[in-house]
């Protein structure tokens, strides 16, 4: 009977140790739902930008790119060039720094979780400059500077053509095809058939070269003459004797210096010019051009019973005198009243 009493009671002791094992089941499932929560614990990230020289850079943009998502966060850089992203989930990332004036720079890693990720400082290196320099061919800089002549107009209207405003170490000698295409864009130049049909009114007017008459007949043998020996001088001072001594026929504006200076440079014009190569030099092409179309002239011109020497050489004097008069005009005067020019920083200077 004892031993029946103590069987049973084992049996009941047992059955109360392991009753109360069924409400632990719960905790094991509660302890894996903490493991995955653990796992997905959001973490965050930081850094610092600097120059190359470590002086830490503010403003600078920086971009937080996550595989998968298709936001990308992006924050500046504060005043001690650092930069903080928060509440990041955990996985590979990268950031990319940009700045005007610096070369893109990036940095890869991956965020465990709960990490508070330090990107290694990011240095900033200065963006390559490349240049672009287009040399242009000296012919097409001189065609360019021609054109900007071309609209060179006293008040806007008489030619202004053969000066130049660009000094001569800058300004590009003209080709042979350029002198001559400046001679004849002045020859034709309709104030130029205006300008001789007054003059040749004033010799009518005058009766100057009485031999050619009077009445339209006359005006006309006036205004052939005149017009002749325009484009005769053009072409003779202007275009062949400056091709075939290299020089270069236009007058250069000086603008500064002493009037005194300004004054000789003007009348000293028809005499020293400078050459296609940049120096001065006596100016063979003007003085010859001027005597060769002065002797021409006595074809057209009466000679008024004198030699043909005297009046070759009459008739190209006054053309050099001429020159010089219009120079010092050129240096003093004209360029006031030339709008359209071009304005080099040197000569503009001056508001003489």
């Amino acid at each position: 009977m004892c031993v029946l009493v103590f069987s049973l009671s084992a049996s009941a002791l047992a059955q109360s140790t392991q009753a109360p094992s069924a409400p632990n089941a719960p905790p094991v499932a509660a302890s894996a739902a903490a493991q995955q929560a653990s796992q997905e614990k959001p973490g965050s990230i930081s850094g610092t930008i600097v120059y190359e020289t470590g002086t830490a850079i503010a403003g600078a943009h920086v971009k937080l790119t996550r595989a998968g998502q298709s936001l990308s966060p992006e924050v500046l850089s504060g005043d001690n060039g650092q930069f903080l992203f928060t509440d990041i989930a955990p996985g590979p990332f990268q950031v990319t720094v940009t700045g005007e004036g610096f070369q893109t720079q990036s940095f890869s890693g991956v965020l465990n979780p709960g990490e508070t990720f330090f990107v290694p400082q990011i240095t900033m290196p200065l963006a390559t400059v490349v240049t672009e320099v287009k040399v242009r061919p000296p012919e097409e800089v001189a065609e360019a500077q021609i054109k900007e002549q071309e609209q060179q107009r006293v008040l806007g209207v008489i030619p202004n053509f053969y000066v130049s405003y660009v000094p001569v170490g800058e300004a590009v000698p003209l080709s042979p095809k350029q002198k001559f295409e400046l001679a004849w864009r002045s020859s034709v130049d309709p104030i130029t058939f205006a300008g001789i049909a007054f003059i040749a009114g004033f010799e009518q007017a005058g009766d100057s070269y009485p031999q050619f008459g009077q009445g339209m007949e006359g005006y006309g043998k006036r205004y052939g003459a005149f017009y002749a020996n325009v484009v005769t001088g053009t072409f003779l001072g202007d275009a062949i004797m400056p091709s075939l001594f290299k020089q270069d026929p236009r007058y250069f504006y000086r603008g500064t210096g002493s009037k005194k200076s300004r004054l000789l440079h003007s009348l000293g014009a028809p005499f020293i010019c400078p050459g296609d190569n940049g120096r001065e030099q006596l100016n063979y092409s003007y003085l010859t051009g001027s005597f060769a179309a002065g002797a021409i002239s006595t074809l057209y011109y009466p000679t008024n019973n004198h030699s043909v020497a005297g009046v070759a050489v009459e008739n190209a004097l006054i053309r050099i005198g001429e020159n010089s008069i219009s120079s010092v005009a050129q240096e003093f005067f004209i360029r006031k009243l030339t709008p359209h020019r071009h304005n080099h920083p040197s000569s503009a200077s001056s508001q003489q």
